[in-house]
């Protein structure tokens, strides 16, 4: 019989609706019922793309003997993470400091019924192995210690709580706000960079986009080749790894290797997003060909895969089908000769490494790059172009096998924050390369959002089948305004600034700390947890800090209005002792205070539709990461000062301005492209 997770919206849950555990979701029911029944909380965290999730799952919470123990000794709640990251944030860091070891998914925490941890760790096997005590052992075990040591947990509860109020920063009143950590981000990338396979930092390797991103953005506003190789090599080496799926388009979530090779093979929107923009960064600084490649691939992937019929995108794909981690990806030699001509496997084998031995775990192919193309028909005593052309096909033809397998789940719920990345993505890579296909795809997915998930004035989280619901975080709505100052710079409509405004307005309302400066990462009435997270690092998402700090400045600068611009600033202060400790892990923070320190330039293009499309095209063509260009036609409506510039009917008015200093009315392209390329 179903238990309590069957009508929730999450997959991740719904996976578990027929398990033998009495699982509850998280709600005042189940802490009500640990507290009547004086039990302790066992929670379980994790998310349906996870591999180790569903080991675990498989091995314990399908088990009638391991259920029987925790239906006994425990109230059990499992939790999607990527639904409720407000409990994810605060047990992992309770986990670090319980355990001093770093945490992951799956979650495994052991509460009071007041809902502060007292023991935990990741993944447990049933039995002991691989050096971890076995589930089915542990259990009675933490359930002892719970009935027997109260004081001893009580005094430790004590401590824990009063540590995890100390990762809140606080004001550091006096302090000048300087481009010192802005400098020292990029030595520190430097330092840990992979100069010969690229990556920050060495295996299990992750793409770490912003931190890519973020040196670009050094390169193009001051030539720093350091940063350009550091971005350049790894971008390189991702495309050509199997990290990227070579006949798909989209990228896994990270690699096992050093090499990029071999993925954990389940594929996150959040990744795909910010890739997406970044890539297409990339080629305007090197004009790279793969770039744009990746980029074209990866966007018709979102949109084939990741898009719903309402519009929103969807959350992401499994590791594993038919229980086998990446079957759905993986070749033999045979299958893959099956499948193509002689001609063409001769370009694909040596091209992808079938010539070789196999890849993974020592029977089969992943598909990486393996030797160059032109190398393959300098061998092969063929053109460059027929070798091309030999490739695509193969490739197609691959991919259409493929398709007939049995596929990875999808999770498709529609997160808000990780939409508003995806908006952005997909706004940012069409605005680069003048594709109308991607913006329509964000503007679907920004529709779904307004219709869907934005209520009297506030955000939901999540949404499935018909339903949305939980209050949204710090980060959708920092995500979402940041994507519509994107989508503003690719189509201006005053209803886009509209909702940006009132975004603004609720972060300011619901989020901000007006004492000590920053933002919570939930808002002002949000159920009471045990902590309060107000977080500046980057993570696989960027700080929602960072973020709102550097898109409400923005906003303030296109509006004038001074709150806005006040705001980031106490975020910045507040979080500068931190960007002075670890710079390279708050870079989200480090651009914000580049722009505080220096505003970003707005142009502003006053117009007939026209004209100005050819212009906003044109000035495309460089990568001005400082600036923000925007196509406002003639007959916009009202707007604010600051944007509200003469406009002539037939042609196209320019002004460049920088904080409050605005340069003389500019009416000739040219004349325009000069005074950007030396300001």
């Amino acid at each position: 019989m179903p238990n309590r997770l069957a009508s929730q919206t999450s997959p991740y849950l719904q996976q578990h609706a027929d398990n033998p555990v009495d699982w509850h979701p998280w709600g005042e029911e189940a802490l009500a019922l640990a507290r009547h029944e004086d039990k302790p909380i066992l929670l379980s965290v994790g998310y349906s793309a996870c591999h180790w999730c569903h080991v675990m799952a498989h091995e314990s919470f399908e088990d009638p003997d391991v259920a029987a123990q925790m239906n006994h000794h425990f109230v059990n709640i499992k939790v999607d993470r990527e639904e409720r990251p407000d409990l994810d944030q605060i047990y992992q860091t309770a986990h670090a400091m319980l355990t001093q070891r770093s945490g992951g998914w799956p979650l495994t925490m052991f509460l009071m019924p007041d809902g502060t941890p007292f023991f935990g760790g990741t993944y447990f096997p049933k039995q002991a192995r691989y050096g971890m005590p076995g589930f089915l052992d542990l259990l009675p075990r933490v359930a002892e210690v719970y009935h027997e040591k109260r004081d001893e947990i009580g005094r430790q509860n004590t401590a824990l709580l009063e540590a995890l109020a100390r990762t809140v920063p606080a004001p550091s009143p006096g302090r000048e706000l300087r481009r010192a950590p802005i400098d020292a981000a990029v030595r520190e990338l430097a330092q840990v960079f992979d100069e010969i396979d690229g990556g920050i930092g060495q295996a299990p390797k992750f793409p770490h986009p912003f931190e890519l991103a973020f040196c670009l953005r050094r390169h193009a506003l001051e030539g720093s080749e350091t940063a350009l190789a550091v971005a350049r090599l790894t971008l390189t080496r991702m495309a050509e790894g199997g990290i990227y799926d070579q006949l798909g388009g989209g990228f896994c979530r990270y690699s096992v290797d050093q090499h990029w090779s071999i993925p954990h093979f389940e594929k996150m929107l959040y990744d795909n997003a910010a890739l997406l923009a970044l890539y297409s960064d990339a080629w305007l600084v090197t004009g790279q060909p793969l770039y744009r490649e990746v980029v074209d691939e990866t966007a018709r992937w979102i949109m084939r895969e990741m898009q719903s019929p309402e519009g929103g995108y969807y959350s992401s794909l499994d590791a594993d089908s038919e229980h086998e981690e990446g079957k759905f990806y993986v070749w033999t030699r045979d299958e893959v000769r099956a499948l193509l001509s002689a001609e063409d496997y001769a370009v694909i084998a040596p091209h992808y490494g079938l010539d070789g031995p196999p890849n993974f775990e020592g029977h089969s192919w992943h598909l990486r790059v393996s030797k160059p193309l032109d190398d393959v028909a300098r061998e092969l005593g063929r053109s460059a172009e027929e070798c091309a052309a030999r490739l695509a096909a193969g490739r197609a033809n691959l991919l259409t096998a493929r398709n007939g397998r049995v596929r990875p789940g999808r999770d498709e719920k529609v997160l808000t924050s990780w939409n508003a990345l995806t908006v952005r993505g997909m706004a940012r890579a069409a605005r680069v390369f003048g594709e109308p296909s991607w913006l329509a795809s964000a503007r679907r997915a920004l529709e779904f959002i307004c219709g869907t998930l934005w209520r009297d004035g506030r955000l939901m989280a999540t949404y499935k089948d018909g339903r949305a619901h939980l209050n949204a975080y710090l980060d959708d709505y920092a995500f979402l305004l940041d994507a519509l100052l994107e989508l503003l710079q690719g189509e201006f409509r005053t209803e886009d600034l509209t909702l940006a405004r009132e975004l603004a307005e609720v972060l300011l309302a619901q989020f901000e700390d007006r004492e000590a400066g920053g933002f919570f990462f939930v808002s002002h009435d949000h159920e009471t947890l045990i902590h309060r997270p107000k977080q500046g690092h980057d993570g696989a998402t960027p700080s929602g800090n960072g973020i709102a700090a550097h898109a409400l400045q923005r906003l303030g600068h296109l509006t004038g209005d001074a709150r806005y611009l006040d705001a980031a600033r106490h975020t910045l202060e507040l979080f500068y002792p931190m960007l002075e400790r670890q710079p390279s892990a708050c870079v989200s923070l480090a651009t914000a205070l580049e722009e505080y320190l220096v505003p970003p330039r707005v142009v502003i293009l006053r117009g007939a539709p026209e004209p100005i499309a050819g212009w906003q095209h044109a000035l495309g063509r460089a990568c001005r990461p400082a600036s923000l260009i925007l196509g406002i036609r003639s007959d916009a409506g009202p707007l604010p000062p600051a944007l509200d510039k003469s406009a002539s009917a037939t042609s196209v008015s320019a002004w460049v301005c920088r904080g409050v200093s605005c340069l003389p009315m500019i009416d000739d392209r040219g004349e325009l492209e000069r005074v950007l390329a030396e300001e």
